[in-house]
């Protein structure tokens, strides 16, 4: 019995080091000096300062920026748009009625903040929440349904902004997977820089 508990407690020992210590370090290491910049969070630093991250959307109510997705988390504890609290999702189907209540909400507020006429077509990202709550990408069909009130908010030429969009609307990963999308952090400080 001494022999046995003896060979649990080296191979409890020995796991913990090799899948505690070991493992973690090694993985560590290989990101960082392989993919630093994702290791560390794809953060992206403006003047010396951190304003965010590459991957993580920032929600903002700001007419003179592009909008993210919304956020299901914030939409059911009744937050700020520009807090961003943590990931989640509703888990609401398509005949909820504080689903549709939201959706309905939302395209009220998009039609107003827009200009845009009721038959004008608002893309889904921009209706419905996000699964995660923190997507940093919308479609350049959503990003190009906010240049006139973006371009009109920091008097701007239409084709300034739009010629932006452009330039930040990223391919399909390595051309075939997932659809053509705008990072809304990097599009937003672009817009900065015009200034």
């Amino acid at each position: 019995m001494v022999k046995q508990i003896r060979t649990a407690l080296v191979a409890f020992i020995l796991l913990t080091l090799i899948t505690g210590a070991f493992y973690p370090l090694l993985m560590t290491g290989v990101g960082q000096v392989l993919f630093p910049f994702q290791a560390n969070g794809s953060l992206i630093v403006k003047n010396g300062n951190v304003v965010g991250s590459s991957i993580i959307g920032q929600t903002t109510d700001s007419m003179a920026y592009f909008w993210w997705r919304p956020s299901a988390v914030n939409a059911m504890q009744g937050s700020s748009p520009e807090s961003l609290i943590a990931s989640g999702a509703t888990n609401y189907g398509w005949t909820n009625a504080a689903q549709a209540e939201q959706v309905a909400e939302r395209e009220t507020a998009i039609r107003t903040a827009n200009g845009l006429s009721n038959d004008t077509p608002i893309p889904a990202d921009l209706l419905f929440a996000s699964a995660s709550g923190l997507d940093p990408h919308i479609s350049p069909e959503a990003a190009a349904l906010q240049i006139n009130r973006v371009a009109e908010a920091r008097n701007l030429d239409r084709t300034q902004v739009e010629a932006l969009v452009t330039q930040y609307t990223e391919s399909p990963q390595f051309g075939i997977f997932g659809e053509p999308r705008v990072n809304v952090l990097l599009l937003n400080l672009a817009l900065d820089g015009l200034e």
